[in-house]
């Protein structure tokens, strides 16, 4: 294979691999968020008081729609065997990602006293989010999903040739 084609490949493989993440990424924040928002402020707001908390709890949820994604989607092919320890990774990782939301929606809302649903969203759910997920991504990438890559695509990319 020439080497140009290689490289359009390895791109072409890189964005569709960001395209899954974002995908599952996207489903986790629709978790994430929902959750947030009817634990502070749905019927009861269960933990109206308690915005801390409530993202602790949304973001553990979310955490697991992300493993299942990831694991068996975005990074399918990087997949090790040792699950246990992909799944110890994965939860260090999210609870790094967790922090990193949890510290915008605290400074947000402890220090600069911007305690409005709208300030909580933007803190937690848009800044803390945003940072947490480009945190996540080269986490996974480098340090959970560490297999080496299945002979899955080549089989893909043989078939797709001889067609």
């Amino acid at each position: 294979m020439p080497t140009g084609e290689k490289a359009r490949r390895t791109w072409g493989q890189r964005i569709a691999e960001l395209a899954r993440f974002g995908s599952v990424g996207a489903v986790a924040y629709v978790v994430d968020l929902g959750l947030f928002n009817l634990l502070r402020f749905g019927p009861g707001e269960l933990l109206g008081e308690k915005p801390l908390t409530a993202k602790v709890v949304s973001v553990l949820v979310a955490t697991l729609v992300s493993w299942l994604g990831n694991r068996y989607w975005t990074f399918a092919r990087q997949r090790t065997e040792g699950r246990v320890r992909e799944l110890v990774m994965f939860a260090l990782v999210n609870g790094g990602g967790m922090l990193i939301a949890v510290a915008c929606l605290w400074f947000s809302h402890y220090v600069l006293h911007l305690t409005s649903p709208l300030a909580d969203n933007i803190a937690a759910n848009v800044v803390g989010v945003g940072l947490g997920t480009i945190f996540r991504y080269f986490c996974y990438k480098y340090l959970v999903f560490t297999g080496t890559p299945t002979a899955l695509a080549e089989v893909g990319h043989t078939h797709a040739e001889e067609n």
